[in-house]
């Protein structure tokens, strides 16, 4: 089995998908969510930059 790297850390969508990190597209689920109308809550991780 050929596990693919996951890119922890990258920011660059280019070097995800020059150097085979695993993407996932899920532009379809975002088409979806929109088109249902319904009312989503997405998180997003903390970072610890922003406490006080």
């Amino acid at each position: 089995m050929n596990l693919r790297k996951l890119p922890i850390g990258i920011q660059a969508f280019e070097t995800i998908r020059e150097q085979g990190y695993l993407y996932v597209d899920k532009t379809r689920h975002v088409h979806r969510m929109v088109s249902e109308g319904m009312f989503y809550f997405l998180a997003r991780p903390r970072t610890g930059s922003n406490r006080t």
